[in-house]
């Protein structure tokens, strides 16, 4: 992928510093300005009356919490084929006055690859798809629009000893994933995906596209981590992959509180973050029906993945975590990439190629939330989650994933994910909903609030931290105009601590007018006075 091939930015610069704004301008001028600087750009353009716009937009919604007819729909898709369209849009947008929303999977969890209040263009990345693996030198070449499990699969196909450390829900884009921190079953080994990039293509405010070289170590550093689509429109990763054995051993194990499952949480905290690298062993909470008695319970599923074969996993378990009763019989050996479908859900015996499909199958609204625990949370505590658990029509869940490992020896500031040593397991919450209407989806908000403010206790403070993965508008946003860096700060010290300060100082050097913005973008120092 020769960075050489898409340097045709001279008119493009061109172009930019010749344009000036009007409030005024439709989009329909948007359009005829996307069209006079490159007439192939009409096949990649939908707009509200065009037949595939509904379908396209629909196709990437994972959270249909946003795909009502009350949600803000984007004045024009574009779905590139090559960088010049996403410069021409990038240029077009600003003299027109649209805002610019990228999506590669769609997996952002407030929807704000594909929603804004003001004006706006969707830049869908979804055939910014091509994968380049080079097992010789262990690196691949992933644009930004295509998906973990088609990176997983591809991997597949050329090495059965690599593999690379992001997440486990294959239709995640890689463009969004990446850019946030991105963490999975190889995270104690390896640590986050962004912290096995070591080169990117992106197309800044400017129209000019960027390797590591040409945009620099911070922005470089930015981006990885910070958060992607403050600064540019990022379309293509360099990736690090990394080894993996040719045996793996994964197991999932059930048990509810009648099964003494409070005790084992509660030891589960104390080591779960100290097992070895190889083994990642996280917690999933939820209410089920209880076997025994037919009434509703709270089950927690240990499930596990370690690197190695299951006679090297059960002495392991057995010294560190007897308590949990693991014996062979949980047990399963596995290539790498089956536990990847595995770990997802996915049938015994179900084809890799299922990897492949992209299609969108989310039936389901949810909300989302995150925390990071420091302290055990003591018997006491796990029992006023139970109830919570247990109120008429609560449908949430809880994933508690362990740290330790290498995610102790990786200084807070190497990237912008500033989660690393100290933290024993981070905290995913949701809560999921089938049925239609505001009503609804307000109490199972509500629910997840409670449940949230509940756990204020027992979670990291000053400032309680959060993944910026797991957006949550609940904990801050900007303003539709200018926004300060205090203001932004509320949300911006949890997703990234001290390393806040210095992403708003390279957005202010890349993006100085704010051009890339949304709810939770990183704002500009230029208005704001020196920080």
């Amino acid at each position: 992928m020769p960075l050489s091939t898409f340097f045709t930015i001279a008119i493009i610069t061109t172009l930019l510093f010749s344009f000036t704004s009007s409030a005024v301008d439709t989009h329909e001028n948007f359009l005829q300005c996307l069209y006079n600087y490159s007439p192939n750009t009409s096949k990649v353009v939908y707009t509200q009356t065009n037949t595939s716009y509904s379908p396209i937009l629909h196709f990437s919604i994972q959270n249909l919490r946003f795909a009502s007819n009350s949600t803000p729909k984007p004045l024009v898709i574009v779905t590139p084929l090559e960088p010049s369209h996403i410069q021409a849009t990038i240029i077009c947008s600003q003299r027109h006055e649209m805002q610019i929303r990228i999506r590669s999977g769609g997996h952002d969890f407030e929807g704000l690859s594909y929603v804004s209040q003001v004006p706006f263009v969707i830049i869908d990345l979804i055939n910014f798809r091509e994968i380049e693996i080079d097992v010789h030198n262990r690196t691949a070449w992933v644009q930004a629009g295509a998906t973990v499990g088609e990176l997983y699969y591809m991997i597949s196909q050329k090495s059965k000893t690599l593999g690379f450390p992001a997440g486990g829900c294959p239709t995640m884009g890689v463009g969004g994933h990446f850019s946030g921190g991105g963490y999975g079953f190889l995270m104690r080994k390896y640590g986050l995906a962004a912290d096995n990039i070591i080169d990117a293509h992106i197309i800044d405010v400017n129209g000019k596209l960027l390797d590591r070289e040409a945009m620099g170590e911070d922005l470089f550093w930015a981006i990885r981590g910070g958060g992607g689509a403050s600064f540019g429109v990022i379309i293509s990763w360099k990736i690090k992959l990394v080894e993996v054995p040719s045996t793996v051993t994964v197991f999932r194990v059930p048990r509810t509180l009648e099964q003494n499952a409070t005790n084992l949480i509660h030891k589960w905290q104390l080591v779960a973050n100290k097992l070895d690298e190889n083994i990642v062993n996280n917690v999933v909470l939820q209410r089920v029906n209880s076997s025994e008695k037919g009434e509703l319970t709270i089950q927690a599923t240990f499930q596990c993945l370690f690197l190695g074969g299951v006679d090297q996993l059960i002495p392991l378990m057995q010294k560190s975590f007897p308590e949990l009763g693991l014996i062979r019989e949980d047990c399963t050996e596995m290539s790498w990439i089956e536990s990847v479908l595995y770990s997802f859900g996915f049938p015994s015996g179900q084809s890799l190629e299922v990897l492949l499909n992209r299609s969108q199958t989310t039936t389901d609204s949810f909300k989302a939330k995150s925390d990071f625990v420091r302290v055990p949370i003591p018997k006491i505590g796990l029992e006023g989650i139970w109830s919570l658990f247990g109120e008429d029509g609560a449908q949430g869940a809880m994933l508690l994933f362990p740290f330790g490992g290498i995610m102790d020896k990786i200084s807070e500031s190497e990237i912008p994910f500033p989660h690393r040593s100290g933290n024993l397991y981070l905290i995913q919450y949701a809560v999921h909903w089938e049925q239609e209407g505001d009503e609804v989806a307000q109490r199972h908000v509500a629910w997840i609030r409670r449940l949230y403010s509940y756990m204020e206790a027992f979670v990291s403070k000053s400032p309680r931290a959060a993944y910026v993965n797991y957006r949550d508008l609940d904990i801050g946003v900007n303003n539709n105009g200018y926004t300060s860096y205090k203001q932004a700060s509320i949300w911006g010290d949890k997703y990234f601590k001290n390393n806040f300060n210095r992403l708003a100082h390279v957005k202010t050097k890349v993006d100085p007018l704010n051009f890339f913005r949304n709810e939770q973008s990183i704002p500009s120092l230029l208005y704001g006075g020196r920080r």
